[in-house]
Formats: structure tokens, C-alpha cells, sequence
């Protein structure tokens, strides 16, 4: 990337991290160009048996136009650790490749895994520093301490929860976790109830749709799946 390529963070355009199909980044002639975003429904729940990931497959330019229709936006980064895939492409394809090797070279250097709550202030740490344009990933996974379910905001900022969502359709999302969810949920109950709420905002959010990806996170490993048809994970 071009060292005079930044991102705006003031004025009328600056990026707002809750709306991720908006942003713009300023050209070496000083003109704004439109970053290409992905609108999208990415959750993640922490129960007793690990970490549940969903998100939808639906790739967008500006939220009005579908660009794909079957981008998995779940990756492994880890042995036992999982990162969606929010906001433009290119930054988030980057983002997870970066944190996957420094997490790679950390294993390889003290033959252990890293924390999944060290991953997650590196995580922070690189969002901070690099242009990765509006990045807001969950970061799911599982450790001696138990599971966890982290937010990375494009500032660096890291956010623990028992559940988390974010892209555009996460307050649609959000409506059907808030009343559901319990930390004592079967990792069944907990696919279910992510792929619902998936759903709810596959329903009336434009940005997303076209299936579902679900990543099933233990201390064993991540699985990952992919269903064309939202009703086929139910």
C-alpha cells in the first residue's frame, strides 16, 4: 500500500467502525475514493463447550449490490481460535493473514499455543497499526481458561463478551440473541440460535444472505461448515 494512501479519521467522511459499508480513503491527488465493503451478519457465543461462530455468505458493494454470493468469512488463525471476516475485503483477507503467522511463529517459538486472550490484544494491536480499512472482526476461541468471544474494533479496541455481533445486520441479530442466549447452551442449542439469528438479519438486512457459514470452535480444534440454505443448519 502506498505510504500516503491513509484513512481519513476526521471530517464528514471519516470511517464510522459501526457501519461498515461505509468509508473512503484519500488518494495521493487528495480525491476519496470508495472503499469496496462487505455488508454482512457475523455472530459469535461462548457456552460451557466452546465457541460458536455464524455468518452469513454474502458479499456487497456499498450494501446495494451483491458482488458473491459464496464467501466463507469465518478462518481459522489458530489451533483452537477462529476470526471473521468484516468490512473491506482486501484489509480483512490481510488482516487475518498477518495475525494467522505472528500466531503461526509464536508456536513455533515456545512450542505452545498462544492465549486466546494474547491473540486478542495482538489482534487489537494490529488494527491499531495497519491500514486494514474498518476491519471489526469477531474473534472466537478456546483455551485453558475456558471460551471466549472477542470484538476488534478498527481503533484497537478489544472487547470480551459471552456473545458478540457485528457488520450491518447486527442489531437485527442482536434482537434475537439478546432474549435466547445462556452461557449454559448446548453447542447444538448454540448453533441454533446463531444460525437464527443469522437469519433475522438475512431477512431484512441487504447486505446479507445467500447461506450460512458456522465454525464450531472446542479445545480439539475449528470446524468449519458451509450451507447453501439457511434451513439446512436448523
Amino acid at each position: 500500500m502506498n505510504p500516503d494512501m491513509n484513512l481519513d479519521p476526521t471530517g464528514d467522511d471519516a470511517i464510522d467502525p459501526y457501519s461498515p459499508e461505509l468509508g473512503s480513503i484519500a488518494t495521493e491527488n487528495g480525491d476519496k475514493e470508495n472503499v469496496t465493503k462487505t455488508g454482512t451478519t457475523t455472530v459469535g457465543l461462548a457456552t460451557e463447550e466452546g465457541v460458536v461462530i455464524a455468518t452469513d455468505r454474502r458479499a456487497s458493494l456499498g450494501g446495494r449490490f451483491v458482488s458473491n454470493k459464496n464467501v466463507v468469512k469465518v478462518d481459522q488463525i489458530h489451533p483452537t481460535a477462529a476470526m471473521t471476516l468484516v468490512g473491506s475485503v482486501g484489509g480483512a483477507q490481510s488482516f487475518i493473514r498477518t495475525l494467522r503467522s505472528e500466531a503461526s511463529l509464536y508456536e513455533t517459538r515456545r512450542d505452545e499455543p498462544m492465549s486466546i486472550n494474547a491473540l486478542a490484544t495482538l489482534a487489537g494491536n494490529f488494527a491499531r497499526g495497519g491500514p486494514f480499512f474498518a476491519i471489526h472482526p469477531i474473534l472466537g476461541g478456546v483455551d485453558e481458561e475456558g471460551s471466549h468471544v472477542y470484538t476488534i474494533d478498527p481503533a484497537g479496541g478489544v472487547m470480551e463478551d459471552d456473545y458478540a455481533v457485528t457488520g450491518s445486520g447486527m442489531q437485527l441479530a442482536y434482537g434475537t440473541l439478546e432474549g435466547e442466549y445462556n452461557p449454559e447452551l448446548s453447542t447444538e442449542e448454540a448453533r441454533e440460535l446463531a444460525t437464527r439469528a443469522v437469519q433475522a438479519a438475512s431477512e431484512r438486512d441487504t447486505g446479507s444472505g445467500n447461506g450460512l457459514v458456522i465454525a464450531e470452535i472446542t479445545d480439539e480444534g475449528v470446524e468449519i461448515e458451509e450451507f447453501d440454505d439457511l434451513a439446512e443448519a436448523l
